[in-house]
């Protein structure tokens, strides 16, 4: 079984906001919204990856080492095309520099309320902000119950 590593960013603004980025042109959860982030790299450190997929993704130039980590997620999930068991590495900041605008894989970009997360947004991610941001939680578990396919 192969392992998926995420590294994710919780950009926050002066009013404690996330930045979302919504999902265009990829083959998973298109046109949903979701947090600027991607797989890590083999021998890549999870903070590295996190800012390298800003970058990427929102034009967010972010220092890896003044980034936060704010939780873990174990996830093992039953997809249309299949199944993913790995871990979601969360990260946040408040300071980033670079022009926010939207990049790879992003059509449009959006500030919201951790508690006001948009309907058309990956299914897990409300969750994950209210358990990570809101309440603290650094560690949660999110498997399917669903046999595998």
């Amino acid at each position: 079984m192969d392992i998926e590593l995420i590294a994710w960013v919780l950009l926050r603004d002066a009013d404690g906001r996330v930045l979302l980025a919504r999902r265009s042109g990829t083959s998973i959860a298109d046109g949903l919204w979701n947090l600027p982030g991607g797989h890590i790299e083999d021998g890549e450190r999870a903070a590295v990856a996190a800012a390298r997929e800003a970058r990427e993704e929102i034009g967010a130039i972010l220092d890896p080492a003044a980034l936060r980590h704010i939780g873990l997620q174990r996830f093992d999930l039953t997809y249309s095309s299949g199944r993913a068991t790995g871990f979601n590495f969360f990260f946040e900041t408040d300071t980033w520099d670079g022009d926010l605008a939207p990049g790879e894989v992003t059509s449009e970009l959006g500030w919201f309320d951790v508690d006001d997360i948009p309907a058309d947004s990956l299914p897990w991610l409300q969750g994950a902000l209210i358990r990570h941001c809101v309440d603290r939680v650094w560690y949660a578990e999110d498997v399917d119950p669903s046999p595998g396919p």
